[in-house]
């Protein structure tokens, strides 16, 4: 098996993203290949100026003369630069030829690569990304779409819910029978916009573990294991969300650094500092999963090192290793009821609201 990684995306790419597949499959003693898909000139030259070596390694060059770059548009992916690192890595996928994409590039490309190159996975309208917060119960909350559908439908939603659930169940395995919510302005039932109104009954009607809305706040209480919402909303809160984060971490370093007490005080508890530093940074993770395609998908930090290429490689290994997408389209038939599959629901809605 090979994982195909997009080896001309990222900040830091090809040299960072070469060393992580080399990290990776050392590590996993050449079980999972990885193709690293890109200029074969350039990726050559690197190996050899930094004095590297794939010999003997279950990696393969996989030539693409164009690279996507950060500032242009998802659409040059599909149409115009078909020669480009991220298409081709995606075309291994869905050609059966690789298991997985990777990719640190252009986030917006590699979700068109993975949404129309890679493609849904049967009975999936909208693959949806999703990102797991660390939350205070020690455990993480995913929240799903985070930006893969700008606008959404109460099925979108339905299907994300399930996607969440197999995520948490099979990957994190942090809940056996995870709780399932939807993302609203209240805790109430029929608090929210038309959107979370029409979801909500859906969501009543699965084998779902659904515990009803929940807000902006228990995404990081650990109420709740999956919140579902559309992916404008998503992208706000994640984008709000890390930089936050960012900016608390400046602010304590800021006071830290006024008065020689405080750093007194700091050193003290910098083990734990560094503890919570590693629970939010996004390198000990490698990266945010598109689900519900047909390959897996791992979108991973335009600013990954070769520790989060490595550790996003492993993140895809651990979806293939665990059967994802077998196991996401038994739960949508072992947890949707057949009439909401056929697409009923918008009839289901209405009588639940006596029209």
């Amino acid at each position: 098996m090979f994982i195909a990684l997009d080896a001309m995306g990222g900040d830091y790419a090809p040299l960072c993203n070469i060393k992580g597949a080399i990290d990776f499959v050392k590590e996993n003693k050449n079980k999972i290949g990885v193709y690293l898909v890109g200029n074969k000139d350039i990726l050559e030259e690197e190996i050899k100026k930094n004095n590297l070596s794939i010999e003997g390694l279950s990696i393969e060059i996989v030539h693409a003369q164009e690279v996507i770059q950060m500032d242009e548009a998802p659409s040059i992916a599909l149409r115009k630069k078909r020669n480009s690192s991220m298409h081709i890595a995606g075309k291994l996928v869905r050609e059966g030829k690789a298991v997985a994409f990777v990719s640190a590039g252009n986030t917006g490309a590699a979700m068109s690569v993975g949404k129309f190159i890679i493609g849904a996975a049967e009975g999936i309208e909208r693959p949806g990304i999703a990102v797991a917060f660390p939350n205070k119960k020690g455990s993480r909350t995913v929240l799903i779409d985070v930006g893969a559908n700008v606008d959404s439908r109460p099925r979108h939603l339905l299907y994300f819910a399930v996607m969440g659930h197999t995520y948490v169940k099979e990957i994190l395995q942090t809940s056996n029978n995870p709780k399932v919510g939807i993302l609203s302005i209240g805790e109430e039932e029929g608090k929210g916009n038309e959107l979370v109104k029409d979801t909500y009954p859906l969501l009543k009607m699965t084998k779902l573990n659904f515990v009803g809305n929940a807000e902006g706040r228990d995404i990081f209480t650990g109420d709740f294991d999956v919140i579902v919402c559309d992916g404008f909303v998503g992208n706000v809160v994640l984008k709000t969300s890390e930089s936050l984060g960012m900016i608390i971490l400046e602010m304590i370093k800021e006071e830290v650094e006024k008065s020689l007490i405080s750093k007194i005080g700091a050193a003290l508890i910098l083990p734990a500092l560094k503890r919570f530093k590693k629970k939010a940074d996004f390198a000990e993770y490698g990266g945010a999963p598109l689900l519900g395609t047909k390959g897996t998908c791992i979108i991973t930090h335009g600013r990954a090192d070769e520790r989060a290429i490595k550790n996003a490689l492993k993140f895809a290994s651990q979806f293939v290793n665990h059967d994802f997408n077998r196991k996401l389209l038994d739960n949508i038939n072992l947890l949707i009821p057949e009439e909401l599959r056929k697409g009923k629901e918008e009839e289901l809605v209405g009588e639940l609201n006596g029209q």
